[in-house]
């Protein structure tokens, strides 16, 4: 029988389900309207319920940050799984295990090592691997720059040793440190047009590069056109958080992962409500610090979600919560958050505080709560 918000014992990972549906409903018709297909990051939610959410809105096929994610996702019946992380020869064995099994895995390298590495692989056990070439488009992470000699060398490995070009990658991470409408657009177009002319310079050299694939949750909110591109990766639309929030592609009502919490004491002379849910529920994950407006560990909210202006969870212990009041003057704390009195708090970032949990409390518009188990480790 499903449960109810006053069976939970806390802390607690919520979803709020219609939200969530929401999200995922606003990111797919953005896509379908620029014409390219989503093919989402799950490394957000972990959580098969959420996924096959996102495909049933007509999401095309999902990217994954680990190969226990594609196992998993596999298991279910998802087969197009593209493995976004630069692939470390130690772990050939797994993906080659999971494509003989039927799955249409794909790959992630960003050097001509790590191409000859899959090659040699692939040679050795008379396996075609599927192989993206991942591209820098703004220094943020890994990726080659789009005028590095090794690209096309990188292609033509891949090409001449047996293996399938899927194309080229990309994600824009800087668009979290933004925070206006033209600066998120301009670097949504900094990202396709650094990925398409990384994909034209393969073409050009004459080698076959059918995909190009850009993604982050902010830029493809904020694409004007996506010419060049065939595919969109995003992932924390699904749930949003803080982050998103104050980057600004996303309203206080569309945050739909929080964690609920209980007041277990209070510091009266410092103002301090003491909660059970610390840094082991929320994460150390402090995301908002350099942007606009610091959130500390997160927002706090009512216990039926509705944010109380000027309260944030200020600091985290392992298993104590400290919240804190911008204006604690004329409110007696004790009266305000009595001890066994329950709160939310909404997260920085939505997938370091999911990770915290072994499953989700799913709420339903109804009030009915359901357990959707997540997925640890490697």
């Amino acid at each position: 029988m499903p449960a109810s918000l006053a069976s939970l014992d806390t802390p607690v990972a919520l979803i709020d389900v219609p939200r969530m549906q929401r999200n995922i409903q606003r990111m797919q018709q953005r896509m379908d309207a620029l014409g390219v297909h989503l093919r989402p990051h799950i490394k957000t939610s972990k959580c098969l319920p959420v996924v096959q959410a996102q495909i049933q809105a007509g999401a095309s096929g999902i990217t994954v940050s680990t190969l226990k994610e594609a196992q998993h996702c596999f298991a279910n019946g998802i087969q197009d799984i593209f493995y976004a992380v630069a692939m470390a020869p130690g772990k050939l064995p797994q993906a080659l295990a999971l494509r003989r099994k039927g799955c249409q895995l794909s790959l992630l390298v960003d050097s001509l090592a790590a191409a000859q590495a899959v090659v040699d692989f692939g040679g050795h056990h008379d396996e075609r691997f599927a192989v993206w070439i991942e591209i820098d488009c703004d220094g943020h992470r890994s990726g080659l720059r789009v005028e590095d000699p090794s690209l096309v060398d990188i292609a033509r490995t891949l090409s001449d040793g047996g293996m399938h070009l899927c194309g080229v990658m990309t994600h824009a991470g800087s668009s979290y440190e933004l925070d206006t409408p033209q600066a998120l657009q301009a670097l949504a177009e900094q990202e396709r047009h650094a990925c398409v002319s990384a994909a034209q310079r393969i073409r050009e050299a004459g080698l076959a590069c059918p995909q190009v694939s850009i993604g982050s949750t902010p830029t493809a909110l904020s694409a004007q056109h996506l010419e060049g591109v065939t595919e969109v990766r995003a992932g924390v639309y699904v749930f949003f958080d803080l982050v998103m929030h104050n980057v600004g592609v996303c309203s206080a009502d569309e945050l739909a992962l929080s964690v609920l919490t209980t007041v277990i004491g209070h510091q009266k002379d410092k103002g301090w409500i003491i909660t059970d849910a610390g840094w082991m529920a929320m994460s150390r994950d402090r995301g908002t610090q350099r942007q606009r407006r610091d959130f500390g560990y997160g927002q706090v909210c009512s216990e039926a979600g509705d944010w109380i202006d000027g309260a944030r969870l200020t600091g985290a212990n392992q298993e104590h919560g400290i919240i804190t009041l911008e204006r604690p003057e004329n409110v007696d704390i004790t009266t305000r958050f009595p001890i066994g009195s329950r709160l939310r708090i909404l997260p920085n970032h939505a997938c370091a505080t999911g990770a915290q949990f072994p499953q989700y409390s799913a709420c339903e518009a109804s009030g009915e709560i359901q357990t959707w188990s997540r997925l640890h480790g490697w």
